[in-house]
């Protein structure tokens, strides 16, 4: 990926070929900075990211932001209330002392990236999961709202005819007289004409609706048809930096689409037993389009959510998770809270929405580790 920014002079970012735990970077904090986080309408903020009266800032502090020598301390987002905590480990203090993740392992230090000084060509991910109900559609908004914020201009494709994707985002799907299935089924359509500019700077989206479903019987007789969203997004690529495609619930042809056009998988996983005996059919599906259809496809991470440690279900499922799929798990994982359905019925963003939200720093967290994982290829 062209571009790709990197950390502090002599800190590279960090990807899964190498894992530097946190402790290596740690270095001592002015005291201004480790005052106690303050709490509004239940929102957490982050003290570190004030401007010094106290008054807190939607954003997070830059490396230039820091005083000298200091480095950036994702413990400092956010200080977790005791509840969301739990959900994450059953220790949270020791969790936090000893920087192990929710996975059992090391937590490595993901840095804010650069910024770019070019976009494009565009990295495809899809974010596939033939369980529904498992966080593909949030995942899918709320990683591309952070990777966004991050610089990055993010493209979303709701490639699921329930159209959740673009109701998340504040769209009537009804109410569309262009989507996604007329630029797969109609020829001489112009992508501008069904793109949308969605109210997150640097971030657009080519919505859906139900119109979506005949497609996959429409494309049956077509030539070369799992290529069909490959062909449509070819025009767009040099405009983003990543394209994240949301992928029905479902292993049909339009999520084989979705598979030979990307270049990553994520797969989201409920810590739940249906979902994970669901995953083996999934990675054999992966592995015939990248025999068949699409070599450069990689399985990038699964990514695991609804995750709450309180519960002996949700501790097994992860740790077999992990243990079968070792590298291949994300380290973010993304607890249970109750500001992901409010964030639906707002039409937004969690990064919006709750900008000081321990969801959003989840996904902050999830988009620096993507970033790292790309850069470190």
């Amino acid at each position: 990926m062209r571009g790709e920014g990197q950390g502090p002079e002599g800190h590279e970012a960090v990807g899964s070929v190498a894992v530097r735990t946190f402790a290596a970077h740690q270095s001592p904090v002015p005291q201004t900075a480790r005052r106690a986080h303050q709490s509004m309408d239940g929102q957490h903020v982050n003290a570190m990211a004030g401007d010094g009266s106290g008054a807190p800032r939607n954003h997070f502090a830059d490396y230039d932001e820091l005083p000298e020598g200091h480095f950036y301390d994702p413990d400092a987002e956010y200080e977790p209330d005791p509840e969301y905590a739990a959900t994450l480990a059953p220790d949270a203090a020791r969790q936090r002392r000893e920087r192990v993740g929710p996975t059992g392992r090391p937590l490595p230090y993901f840095p804010i990236p650069g910024p770019l000084t070019d976009h494009g060509p565009a990295k495809i991910i899809a974010m596939c999961n033939q369980k529904g109900g498992v966080g593909k559609t949030t995942s899918t908004i709320n990683l591309g709202a952070a990777l966004a914020e991050y610089g990055r201009r993010v493209l979303l494709v709701d490639f699921d005819p329930q159209g959740a994707l673009s109701v998340g985002l504040g769209v009537n799907p009804m109410e569309l007289d262009l989507t996604v299935y007329n630029l797969l089924m109609e020829r001489g359509m112009s992508a501008d004409e069904v793109l949308l500019k969605t109210a997150v700077p640097n971030m657009d989206l080519l919505p859906s609706n139900i119109d979506l479903s005949a497609a996959e019987v429409q494309l049956v007789s077509e030539v070369a048809r799992e290529s069909t969203l490959q062909r449509a997004l070819k025009p767009l690529m040099d405009d983003y930096d990543y394209i994240v495609i949301d992928c029905q619930p479902s292993l049909g042809l339009l999520t084989v689409n979705a598979l030979t056009a990307a270049h990553k998988v994520i797969v989201p996983l409920e810590c739940e037993f249906f979902a994970l005996r669901g995953v083996a059919l999934l990675t054999e599906t992966i592995e015939k389009v990248q025999e068949r259809l699409n070599p450069e496809l990689e399985l990038d991470g699964i990514l695991a959510t609804m995750y709450d440690s309180r519960t002996v279900h949700s501790r097994e499922v992860l740790a077999r998770v992990v243990e079968a799929f070792d590298d291949h798990v994300y380290h973010t994982v993304i607890g249970r809270t109750v500001r992901f359905p409010e964030t639906t019925v707002a039409g937004e963003p969690i990064t919006t929405y709750a900008s000081n939200s321990v969801g959003a720093a989840a996904y902050r967290q999830l988009a620096r580790e993507v970033l790292a994982r790309c850069h470190a290829e």
